[in-house]
């Protein structure tokens, strides 16, 4: 039987850091590892989990002002404790850093109501769909000729995923000619079948990138993300209205206005959002709206297993970035992750997320 009532008891955050399996670059930036900072949040016996992927200084926002934010408050009345953290960080901030650390409490907080009222969270927040489309990402720049091949025949004909993604902009945009010869090798490896998706980071001039995309023409690209920086809208919409490919962008998102403006300005052809970033499950719903007010689609940039159950619960949803190194720690990390063989996610039927952490193995790589 449900409870009635179930105060948060304790909120807890821990920080892991996991080398990569090679170099790994964009467009704009390189890394060799990935940081992970994980919240769990404690109610009537039972624990929610909820994460993002941001610097090891999370820990300390969740654990000195959204813990206590939240606690005391029901885990039945989540839009409560958004409410309440929005108020804490108000003067700190509530964009950047801050809306990480809410989104990976935020989520802790839904998959902790889903769980006591013994619930998958997809039905908790109401499925229109049982199965999330995904898409393989990774396709990094630092990848060797075989490298690339290799990963995206793995996804397209390996797992069957029918869409995949690669890095572009190599060097800030001054390898061009790199770009066009690894987009041509990322459609020789995956065939005339599978759609083709290329991602910039922001390293192109608006009329740079609609000769990327004039000169890439005959690769049939149809996804085109962040061609620009994401910040320039006015870019955005002018790469938009000129290439065949949709433009996507909105990953970095930690605020509805952020998001408001990108819809506003006409800049994208799908909106791309990240649970693990604007602001955890609540603020996802309330993005997603504001993007089917605009009559746009939304795409969940990265964080795969944080995202599905709200995927599935959002009308407007398109796809999710079934991205290689958030695969590679949510496996690793996790019991209950999910196949993306055949291009999509089967929701569970188990409480909650569906997940279990594996405390021994993260605790090799905790680092706060």
């Amino acid at each position: 039987m449900a409870p009635a009532e179930a105060p948060v008891t304790a909120v807890q955050a821990a920080a892991y850091t996991v080398p990569t399996d090679s170099p790994e670059a964009d467009g704009t930036f390189s890394w060799d590892s990935t940081t992970l900072v994980l919240v769990q949040a404690a109610a009537g016996g039972k624990k929610g989990l909820g994460w993002t992927y941001a610097p090891a200084a999370a820990v300390g926002l969740v654990e000195e002002l959204l813990g206590p934010a939240v606690q005391g408050v029901d885990a039945l009345d989540v839009p409560a404790a958004a409410a309440a953290m929005a108020r804490t960080v108000r003067n700190p901030g509530s964009t950047g850093l801050a809306s990480y650390a809410v989104s990976a409490v935020d989520c802790a907080l839904w998959d902790l109501k889903a769980r006591l009222l013994d619930l998958p969270l997809h039905k908790l927040l109401g499925a229109v769909r049982d199965k999330v489309a995904v898409y393989g990402s990774g396709g990094f720049t630092t990848y060797t000729a075989t490298q690339l091949r290799d990963q995206l025949e793995g996804w397209a004909h390996g797992q069957h995923i029918p869409r995949v993604k690669i890095k572009i902009g190599q060097d800030n945009g001054a390898n061009v000619p790199r770009d066009l010869e690894r987009i041509r090798q990322a459609r020789a490896a995956v065939g005339p079948g599978v759609e083709l998706f290329v991602d910039a980071n922001g390293a192109y001039t608006a009329k740079q990138a609609v000769r990327v995309m004039r000169e890439a023409a005959a690769e049939n690209v149809t996804w085109f993300e962040e061609p620009v920086s994401s910040d320039h809208l006015a870019g955005l919409r002018e790469v938009r209205d000129a290439v065949d490919a949709d433009v996507a962008a909105g990953e970095y998102g930690t605020g509805l206005p952020y998001f408001q403006r990108m819809c506003a300005a006409g800049a994208v052809d799908c909106l791309q959002a990240d649970v693990s970033r604007c602001g955890g499950i609540s603020e996802w719903l309330r993005i997603a709206a504001v993007a089917a007010a605009h009559g746009l689609e939304v795409s969940g940039h990265c964080a795969p297993h944080l995202s599905t159950a709200v995927a599935a619960a959002t009308p407007n949803f398109r796809h999710l970035e079934w991205f290689h190194d958030h695969v590679r720690i949510e496996n690793l990390f996790l019991d209950g992750t999910l196949d993306p063989e055949g291009g999509s996610l089967q929701l569970g039927g188990g409480p909650g997320n569906g997940l279990a952490l594996r405390a021994a193995e993260a605790d090799k790589y905790r680092v706060l």
